[in-house]
């Protein structure tokens, strides 16, 4: 039987509907999801690649 997830509310959300939250997996896997609709993971990605996207995110806050 699969472990529950247990999501982490991200420390930049406010109050309101629309925060972003992120769990591993048993499988090294890290899943973001929004509390909008908390139900799909919205992204699933190793976790070498999603520090990857966060090292670039925080090195180019501003592109789109």
């Amino acid at each position: 039987m699969p472990e529950p997830t247990s999501w982490q509310k991200s420390s930049y959300c406010g109050s309101g509907d629309s925060c972003i939250h992120v769990s591993a997996s048993p499988t090294g896997q890290v899943r973001l999801t929004e509390s909008a609709a908390p139900a799909p993971v919205m992204l699933s990605a190793p976790r070498t690649a999603f520090a990857a996207l966060l090292r670039a995110a925080k090195e180019s806050p501003n592109r789109a």
